[in-house]
């Protein structure tokens, strides 16, 4: 693989929103209403933005949600500590499923599948190899498909909906797996990329012609690879945790990118403003993404 120096790319990078996130997350654009919705896991809140006219508000202030995804219906579905909840649009949430595996830490990364299940990967409690990936099917069941991490992360598909990317930010690597649209399951786990530069991949989005976009917490970057493997340019920010993106945008051929280790805490009233960490960021590519599928949990 070549040097990263050799591939850097020249985007003009806005920063759009900088609630000074302890650890900005799960970017999700709604392609129905325009919006960017982001989260901060740590202080349980979770943000939207009109790109437009630069409107931005909370929308949830509770217990911390570690990812979501949109319902069918436009309701978000909260992947919290140990449980799954609905959204409702009066901001009260209705509890849906408890305690997926009590050996297990809060929820991480999550993404819907084309049919409307939702893949969510897990932290190990303390840092300890407990977490891992689950499957939860449209009549609300959990299926528990491996364990044996401390950090799941980012998924994706690849375009024909074959292949299924997934992040284990603790061995610094992304698996690719054979994806059976029918029923879920995940099969003929192989390596597709291990990290050389002692970064950490996070969260993650596939383009429309196969590249996948990777975001390297403690990187400074997102890394660009192509369907091989190899590195094909990195996009250098001015913050180094660097935790994931979306496309989005009215032709899905921007990037929406969180960031982490801002000041904030909740509760406390004073918070730095002279650090970008934790902003809400855009960058034109110029390259189309691919839209993300709505989940369609039984309610």
């Amino acid at each position: 693989m070549k040097s990263e120096a050799s591939k850097l790319a020249s985007y003009e990078i806005d920063a759009l929103v900088n609630e000074h996130c302890e650890c900005g997350e799960n970017p999700l654009w709604d392609e129905r209403r325009n919006l960017i919705f982001w989260e901060d896991i740590p202080n349980g809140l979770i943000y939207s933005l009109d790109p437009k006219t630069g409107k931005h508000q909370t929308i949830y202030d509770g217990d911390a949600v570690g990812g979501f995804t949109f319902q069918e219906d436009g309701k978000l579905l909260l992947f919290r500590d140990h449980d799954i909840a609905i959204l409702n649009e009066d901001g009260t949430t209705e509890v849906l499923t408890r305690d997926i595996e009590p050996a297990t830490g809060r929820f991480n990364d999550v993404m819907a599948d084309p049919e409307g299940r939702v893949f969510a990967g897990t932290m190990g409690k303390d840092g300890a190899p407990s977490g891992g990936l689950f499957r939860v099917d449209l009549d609300g069941s959990v299926t528990k498909l491996w364990g044996g991490t401390s950090c799941s992360n980012g998924m994706g598909f690849t375009p024909d909906l074959q292949k299924m990317y997934w992040t284990d930010s603790a061995a610094q690597k992304i698996f690719l797996f054979d994806y059976d649209r029918a029923t879920g399951e995940l099969s003929n786990r192989t390596e597709f990329y291990s990290t050389l530069d002692g970064s950490t991949p996070d969260g993650m989005s596939v383009d429309a012609a196969g590249d996948v976009w990777s975001a390297h917490w403690d990187g400074f970057a997102i890394h660009r690879l192509s369907p091989d493997g190899a590195l094909k340019e990195s996009l250098k920010f001015p913050v180094g945790q660097v935790s994931s993106l979306i496309f989005g945008g009215e032709n899905l051929d921007e990037i929406y990118v969180t960031t982490a280790g801002g000041t904030f805490r909740k509760g406390e009233e004073n918070v730095s403003q002279s650090t970008p960490d934790g902003t809400l960021y855009r960058v034109r590519v110029g390259v189309k993404g691919q839209p993300r599928f709505r989940s369609r949990i039984q309610i």
